[in-house]
């Protein structure tokens, strides 16, 4: 599997789920500021608030799941890592740290990492739709797309409008011979006026996995040069099941 194209596909599609859970502290005014500059896209910012509260609280799980989440945006994954894991060794099952350093685990591999942190978060809080979804982008990577499956529909028999898991699901679909029932799946969402681009560019894999190229092509110019357009099609044919 192309681990690349899937994550350019997929991690995006994670990140419409909820997101980390921060364990929010009462009282720590500086925190909720961290809370706000990460919301406002000021990484930076929350970065530096969190870099405060740790010179004279280095324990406070609050802060380092925020500084995590502030140097992962900033592009310092090992860093960032490195805050989540001071957050656990506080706190071993802190949801936001093991979030946090699953989907930093998923970018970076291996997956199984990434596997592990999501299966302990689903342990502390079960059914967890975000956990859940990570968790299947996590088996996915390694080719165990069943058991993908499964956790998207999972979150789906309790929550139907899920736009994560219904999207997750119909990109495994996808790898697993049934293209044609992905493309039902994304046809009507990405065609409509106010789809976003990537939502498109999951239905280009989808009609390039039915054997749509033409169409999916056509698509991928309304939002791509035709370089990029051609690159990302041969990354989606990596994705397909083995030939027979």
């Amino acid at each position: 599997m192309n681990r690349i194209v899937w994550l350019g596909v997929v991690l995006l599609v994670a990140g419409c789920a909820a997101a980390p859970r921060s364990g929010v502290v009462a009282g720590r005014p500086g925190v909720n500021i961290a809370d706000a500059a990460l919301a406002s896209g000021m990484a930076q910012t929350a970065l530096n608030v969190t870099r405060a509260i740790l010179q004279d609280d280095p324990h406070n799980v609050a802060a380092l799941t925020r500084q995590g989440a502030a140097l992962a945006a900033l592009g310092h994954p090992a860093a960032a890592m490195e805050a989540y894991r001071r957050a656990l060794a506080e706190q071993p099952a802190s949801p936001a740290a093991l979030l946090g350093l699953g989907r930093l685990q998923l970018a970076g591999g291996p997956a199984a990492d990434a596997e592990a942190s999501f299966r302990k978060l689903l342990a502390a809080t079960p059914g967890d739709p975000a956990a859940l979804n990570d968790l299947g982008i996590a088996l996915d990577l390694q080719g165990r797309h069943a058991e993908a499956q499964a956790r998207y529909r999972a979150i789906l028999a309790r929550a139907p409008h899920d736009h994560a898991a219904w999207v997750n699901l119909a990109l495994s679909l996808s790898m697993t011979g049934q293209a044609a029932q992905s493309v039902a799946m994304l046809r009507g969402p990405a065609e409509r006026a106010d789809a976003s681009a990537k939502l498109r560019e999951d239905f280009a894999l989808a009609l390039t996995l039915d054997g749509q190229e033409g169409e999916a092509r056509h698509l991928l110019l309304a939002d791509l040069p035709p370089d990029q357009a051609q690159e990302a099609l041969a990354g989606y044919h990596d994705l397909g099941p083995p030939a027979p």
